[in-house]
């Protein structure tokens, strides 16, 4: 449990003391107590969340005149206040400074910014045939889980995988249902078709059996027994069957000649290899399941101005691990300062035993050095690619009169269809390129708003976007205000958008209208800025193509958004309306009664009758379609 009580109060120190000697002042107030210390600026501004085991040790450290490193050094200077807060035990300390940092996000904290979810694949077993499918989010669902992989695309490749060797059906359970001939992965031979009886049920339950021996790593036992199988059907005579079983046996050769680096000491195991240079780390960490790589992703955490390895990777593995169950071993590059507490930290977090290892030699240490190899190699185009966007970023400052480069541009778009299901869409491009985190889609909602009204949707859009930032961040401390807007639009837009600027009073941020030229072909944007003249850049200047691809981004992200609220209006029906029914009783009563108009005369007995529906639950479809109060 947490102390409520803070152990200091900032109230408590004169405020004419700086850096070291603040620092020496709170030391009077703490003991040594486990927790967790905030510093902060002149401002108020978290500069660092950081844990102790001892408090008042720790933060002794600070209050040293020399011997901290530049980073260090620099963020005792700017510090004016300070702020702690006890805990009971060392592992709380640290759960309490990660879910600090990932709220405050402080300056000179290390922070991980990527927090996707990692996809599974999932074994359903809720209907009798099983379904195999991938799966993100909560393991809510019956059935076995495998993962995590490192993307959707080594899942993909997994599935279309087992489709070909165990021909396991992936499609719904209502489709199943609803099936009267075999589909077309029947036909490919993805399927064994159990849906049209092409297969019996203990046949395919043996199949699936196979698949999981496979997913948990024994496939060289699988491949024997499908071997002993085919023999069998051979001497029986059944030689289409002995044919297909030949076929999967072939199958399931190629998969495993293409899995790449498959250790066979290594059972379950994340490799995790950091790389540094230049201020910049990236962190590659590849997944070993089941004897079987599946696959890999990068990270790029910030470094907090400057952290050393060791803390960036500690760092890096409880944020990493923060929503992730942790495997069995986890292999990392270097050794980190407080490893023993980190592994409590694993340890509570899987419910079970946690082994963290640096390897020096043997077949982990190659993994490690292949982990390690991809991190550095990584990292030269990552830091390769922020070079060429940052003299993209300055040529833009350039040609559009900027003060400086702008770090973070906001490009705007709207779609519709003769002004129905209007959406709004925001994309967002900084130093590192498209950040698609901070993406924003708008419902246009104005009801006063004429049909295909562009400019009124844009003065919308704008309203609601800068009213919830100056509710949020009226000092624009943040990063989260815009350093150049871009409107997908000639003068007119420019003209509307420019009034609600001012309106708003942020009128100081710059503001470009991308138009199409006279003939609207690619190559001959006119660019508009409020009062002043439209004007163009060469046909093959490299920013023009940069403000294209901006354009472009802001246009798919639109569009996209309108063809989903599009399609999801089509599937709208007035049982969307009814309090109580979700989109699975929505499904019942529509494969019952076969469409909404069906429900909406069906009597009080016909509604209670439904698969799902009770008796309060009918009565209220039957009142909702025939106004009963």
């Amino acid at each position: 449990m947490i102390d409520e009580t803070p152990a200091s109060d900032s109230a408590a120190t004169s405020t004419a003391l700086t850096g070291h000697a603040l620092i020496q002042n709170y030391l009077k107030t703490l003991d040594g107590s486990p927790g967790v210390y905030r510093m902060l600026d002149d401002q108020g501004a978290v500069l660092y969340v950081g844990k102790a085991r001892n408090l008042r040790a720790r933060v002794s450290n600070y209050a040293r005149p020399s011997g901290h490193s530049g980073r260090i050094a620099r963020m005792i200077r700017e510090t004016r206040s300070m702020m702690f807060l006890t805990t009971r035990t060392e592992t709380e300390a640290l759960l309490l400074e990660q879910n600090l940092i990932k709220q405050l996000k402080p300056r000179y904290n290390v922070l991980l910014r990527d927090d996707k979810s990692f996809p599974n694949i999932l074994v359903a077993k809720s209907h009798p045939f099983a379904q195999i499918k991938k799966h993100r989010g909560a393991k809510s669902e019956k059935g076995d889980y495998y993962g995590p992989f490192a993307s959707a695309g080594s899942v993909n490749r997994t599935l279309t995988q087992l489709q070909r060797v165990f021909l396991l059906r992936n499609c719904t359970d209502a489709v199943f249902e609803s099936r009267t001939r075999p589909c077309l992965l029947y036909q490919i031979k993805r399927c064994s078709g159990p849906c049209t009886g092409k297969i019996d049920l203990a046949e395919y339950q043996h199949t699936v059996q196979d698949a999981e021996r496979f997913l948990q790593g024994k496939s060289t036992k699988v491949q024997e027994d499908l071997a002993v199988e085919m023999a069998r059907a051979s001497e029986a005579m059944e030689f289409e069957r002995a044919a297909a079983l030949r076929d999967r046996i072939r199958a399931l050769t190629q998969v495993q000649q293409g899995q790449g680096i498959n250790p066979r000491g290594v059972a379950e195991a994340d490799v995790i290899a950091l790389h540094m240079e230049g201020g910049q780390a990236c962190v590659q960490v590849f997944f070993i399941r089941a004897n079987q790589s599946w696959g890999n992703r990068d990270f790029y955490p910030k470094t907090g101005s400057g952290a050393e390895e060791a803390e960036v990777l500690e760092a890096f593995l409880a944020q990493f691990y923060d929503d992730k169950e942790p495997p069995r071993l986890i292999l990392i590059s270097h050794p980190i300062e407080d490893e023993d507490l980190t592994l409590a930290l694993l340890t509570e977090r899987a419910g079970r035993k946690v082994e963290l290892a640096v390897p020096l030699r043997g077949e982990k240490a190659e993994l490690m050095e292949n982990a390690a190899r991809n991190a550095r190699e990584s990292l030269a185009r990552k830091m390769s690619e922020s070079a060429a966007q940052s003299r993209l970023l300055e040529g833009l400052a350039e040609a559009f009169g900027l003060e400086a480069a702008p770090k973070r541009i906001e490009i705007y778009d709207n779609s519709h269809i003769q002004g129905t299901n209007a959406v709004g869409g925001m994309v967002v491009a900084g130093t590192e390129g498209f950040i698609k985190s901070q993406y924003r889609k708008f419902n246009i909602k104005g009801e006063e708003l004429v049909p295909g009204d562009d400019f009124g949707m844009m003065k919308e859009v704008l309203t609601r976007r800068f009213a919830r930032l100056l509710k949020e961040d009226p000092d624009r401390e943040s990063e989260a205000w815009p350093d150049l807007l871009l409107i997908d639009g000639g003068a007119g837009q420019v003209s509307a958008v420019a009034e609600i600027m001012v309106e708003m009073g942020v009128e100081d941020i710059p503001m470009v209208g991308v138009a199409k030229g006279v003939d609207r072909d690619a190559g001959k944007e006119e660019f508009h800025r409020p009062g002043q003249r439209p004007f163009a850049l060469r046909h093959n200047d490299p920013v023009l193509y940069f403000v294209q691809r901006l354009r472009d981004e802001a246009h798919r992200w639109a569009i996209g958004a309108h063809r989903a609220k599009r399609a999801k209006q089509v599937g709208a029906t007035p049982l969307d309306e009814i309090p109580g029914v979700g989109a699975g009783r929505k499904r019942a009563l529509l494969q019952h009664f076969g469409s909404a108009k069906a429900v909406a005369r069906a009597g009080l007995p016909d509604l209670a009758a439904a698969p799902g529906i009770s008796a309060t639950l009918a009565q209220s479809i039957h009142d909702f379609f025939h106004g009963t109060k």
